[in-house]
């Protein structure tokens, strides 16, 4: 049987909005892990088969297949191809997916994977409202089919958040709780060097820039909601996921690249699967997806040693949690995106790369990785390490 396996990842640091990495071009911070992954593997670039970059809101300096730019912009060869994938928040999970589901088909033997965002230049929805000068005010209005089945009620991923906290009566004390230890996780993975590894520095950005050492819960009980309480508003900038800038990259290769190339493989990719939910409440498909793949797999969370689940807000995790009944001291170990930031299409790469990183440094062999997405979709990867 055909086997995809992993065969390095890496990272830039995770900026703040307006931090370190904002003024960075986002096809120099996809050249940056692209050097650095070619680097580290010492695979001949030329050999190669495809790059598949994830990116969400390409416009202006992300247009243009961001997945090629960074590609020629790190100087590598020509004859390589890009291509760029938008899922939404799990767009280089989605790529890591394409990139196994080409080696397992023998149709690639080598595959660039990642993802790159710059939050910082390019706002957060920006595709989104991008219409508007031609007359389309959202990507909804005045589709018959979609105003049939779904009217013309808000689609936003903050009243989804608002509406799954109700749903599931996750309390916000509950929600704030989850939050400050998020922070606390990443600041300790910090101090005690468990990025180092994974993280390429870029210039003087050496660390993660998004957790807050100085939040408390005192803190959080003081901000109001970002949507109007008589709206059902309960979730604040603390339970969200931070407006980042970042990079990551990875190396898939097939059994027989990794003889031809004398490459050393650290995991296999176990699992891809994906699965869609209700694309108003938009951020529960993790719960339905976890199920579908586990069972695919013949698995259970027992079998699970570490999960990464994208912390989009507080309460997509903790409902999460209650219907797989997943232990959550294995669950975001590092801190997640409440904490470390959510640089939309290089997330799942990164997420990726962290628990590829964690499994190795813990002595894990299974980890799953999973988030929610826009239109209600989640992807779901399993993998395993490997000696």
């Amino acid at each position: 049987m055909a086997e995809a396996f992993i065969v390095d990842a890496v990272r830039t640091p995770v900026g703040r909005r307006g931090g370190g990495l904002a003024g960075a071009h986002p096809a120099d911070l996809g050249a940056h892990v692209l050097s650095s992954l070619v680097r580290r593997t010492g695979v001949d670039p030329a050999a190669v088969d495809d790059v598949i970059f994830g990116c969400v809101d390409t416009i202006g300096p992300q247009a243009g297949d961001i997945a090629r730019t960074a590609w020629l912009a790190a100087g590598l060869p020509e004859a390589v191809p890009g291509v760029t994938v938008d899922r939404q928040c799990g767009s280089s999970q989605q790529a890591v997916h394409f990139a196994a589901q080409a080696v397992l088909s023998g149709t690639a033997d080598l595959v660039v994977v990642g993802g790159v965002q710059n939050m910082s230049q390019i706002p957060i929805a920006a595709a989104m409202t991008a219409g508007r000068a031609f007359g389309h005010d959202d990507p909804f209005g005045g589709s018959d089919g979609w105003l049939r089945r779904y009217g013309e009620q808000e689609i936003s991923q903050f009243r989804a958040a608002d509406m799954i906290a109700g749903k599931w009566g996750i309390g916000r004390l509950e929600m704030e709780e989850f939050a400050l230890t998020s922070h606390e996780r990443a600041v300790t993975a910090i101090d005690s060097g468990a990025f180092e590894a994974e993280i390429e520095p870029y210039g003087a950005v050496h660390d993660d820039e998004c957790p807050r050492r100085d939040t408390s819960l005192e803190r959080m009980a003081q901000l109001s909601p970002l949507r109007p309480a008589e709206s059902g508003g309960v979730i604040t900038a603390a339970l969200s996921s931070q407006i980042a800038d970042g990079a990551a990259a990875l190396l898939l290769a097939s059994e027989r690249a990794v003889t031809d190339h004398r490459l050393v493989p650290r995991a296999r990719v176990v699992h891809i699967s994906a699965r869609g939910d209700d694309p108003v409440l938009m951020l529960t498909a993790p719960i339905a997806a976890t199920e579908h793949a586990l069972r695919k797999a013949g698995m259970s969370l027992a079998d699970i040693d570490l999960i990464e689940i994208n912390e989009a807000f507080a309460p997509v995790v903790l409902a999460w949690q209650r219907e797989t009944g997943a232990d959550l001291e294995r669950v975001n170990v590092t801190g997640g995106a409440i904490a470390l930031g959510h640089p939309l299409g290089a997330t799942g790469a990164r997420l990726m790369t962290t628990l590829l990183y964690a499994l190795e440094r813990t002595g894990g062999r299974f980890g799953l990785q999973t988030m929610c997405e826009g239109g209600g979709q989640a992807n779901v990867t399993i993998i395993e390490c490997v000696d």
